[in-house]
């Protein structure tokens, strides 16, 4: 056993000048550092801390590097099924390295091993314990255990990280069952961040449930899509979000909750019982569309349509119908004022927040570029990330996620990150 060594009282007064002398060198590096990032105001207000950020400037970046090429990567064309993947919903690295992921073509859960070894794998479709109605995503649970989540049958289970299932409730709510939450997050605290499918779509409940769907918290109603109504034949109106509108973003920022409409560029911060805790604010110049970005828009919707499949007939959409009914309705869709000013909002491990740009439609864009703010709010500049990821999770060391290869086979893969510079 190891004893702690007692120092001579006649030294204890020059170390303590040293270690002050430390400390002012690393509040003065400090200091010089952060002279060289944008500049960032914090003040309280009400409770609530308030950030305003100037944009990092064109061009810049910050010194972090994100690895040229993945160090596991997992996923094939063809073999053995567990590498197989159709409709990756989730993934996310265990506490000891081992990889999971939520595969929503054959509605399972899938482990394996830091390098990417298949472990083990459980789920698939049904009814039963331990079945998915239809997987929707995976995520991490207290205790090395797992959480899933799926819509057929509107529910959550728990499993231990061999896939015993430990026990699990429903989603439905409303005096007729008529309404269901829709899992987004896990916090820290093994409580869920949930939203509830409702027909309003203007603003949105925002609700945390504990380990046993019984309700935690609730952020109330959130503002979420700009609404204009829509017209179709015969004087048919509804009312829908506009074309580039706005849309809540949700997240889990530590034991803060993000719920923030995606314009303007403001990031708000919650406290599980509803109280807004903090403001993160980014310099950003609005864009407004145009009549070309309004027809790229329709002609997406039209695309989506002629490829959807009828989910009771297993039929396509006859063309005359969509000519008739549909076309339309989606070119009374009118535009937002302003595109929106970011489109995701991710935390990392270390308490960092990464905010991906907005893609303007019509506009090359090689890779993602994010701002990434320090967990105090503080912008620290730009970081792009690999093209086609689809990221996941971001850890102290690593970004995880799911690419396509030019075959469009899906891949889970994971990147070094060094943190440095920043």
């Amino acid at each position: 056993m190891k004893t702690a060594r007692v120092l001579p009282r006649f030294l204890l007064l020059p170390l303590g000048l040293a270690a002050s002398a430390c400390q002012q060198d690393s509040v003065r590096q400090e200091s010089d550092r952060r002279a060289d990032l944008p500049a960032s105001e914090v003040r309280d207000s009400a409770g609530i801390r308030i950030t305003e950020n100037l944009r990092p400037p064109d061009g810049s970046r910050l010194g972090w590097r994100i690895g040229p090429e993945p160090t596991v990567s997992i996923g094939a064309a063809e073999g053995e099924d567990p590498y197989l993947f159709q409709w990756i919903r989730s993934a996310f690295r265990m506490s000891d390295g081992r990889i999971v992921v939520a595969n929503g073509g054959t509605h399972e859960i899938r482990v394996f091993t830091a390098t990417g070894s298949h472990l083990v794998s459980w789920g698939g479709r049904g009814q039963g314990p331990g079945d998915f109605g239809s997987l929707s995503m995976a995520g991490p649970w207290p205790g090395d255990s797992i959480v899933a989540w799926h819509s057929g049958n509107y529910g959550v289970s728990f499993f231990d990280d061999g896939g015993t299932l430990g026990h699990s409730f429903g989603l439905r709510g409303g005096p007729d069952q008529t309404w269901r939450r829709r899992p987004v997050a896990v916090r820290p605290d093994g409580t869920i961040v949930s939203v509830r499918d409702e027909r309003e779509r203007a603003t949105m409940a925002v609700e945390i449930l504990d380990g046993e769907g019984r309700l935690h918290g609730s952020l109330g109603r959130q503002p979420n899509h700009e609404e204009i109504t829509a017209r179709g034949p015969g004087g048919y109106t509804e009312p829908v979000p506009a074309a580039y509108s706005s849309e809540l973003v949700l997240a889990v920022w530590g034991d803060l909750i993000v719920a923030s409409p995606n314009k303007p560029y403001e990031i708000r911060a919650f406290r599980a019982d509803g109280t807004l805790s903090r403001i993160v604010r980014r310099e950003h110049v609005p864009v407004a569309p145009a009549e070309a970005d309004r027809q790229l828009f329709v002609d997406e919707q039209k695309a989506v349509y002629r490829t959807g499949v009828n989910a009771s007939t297993g039929q396509s959409t006859p063309e005359a119908f969509l000519e008739e009914r549909i076309w339309p309705f989606l070119e009374s869709f009118t535009l937002a004022e302003h595109f929106p000013a970011f489109s995701t909002v991710l935390a990392d491990d270390a308490g960092h927040l990464w905010v991906r740009e907005y893609d303007l439609p019509r506009t090359e864009n090689p890779v993602p570029l994010w701002t990434v703010f320090d967990p105090q709010g503080r912008v620290l500049g730009f970081v792009e990330t690999p093209a086609g990821l689809d990221i996941m999770q971001i850890g102290e060391d690593f970004i995880l996620g799911r690419v396509e290869d030019e075959f469009e086979v899906e891949h889970v893969r994971v990147w070094p990150l060094e943190r440095s510079g920043g």
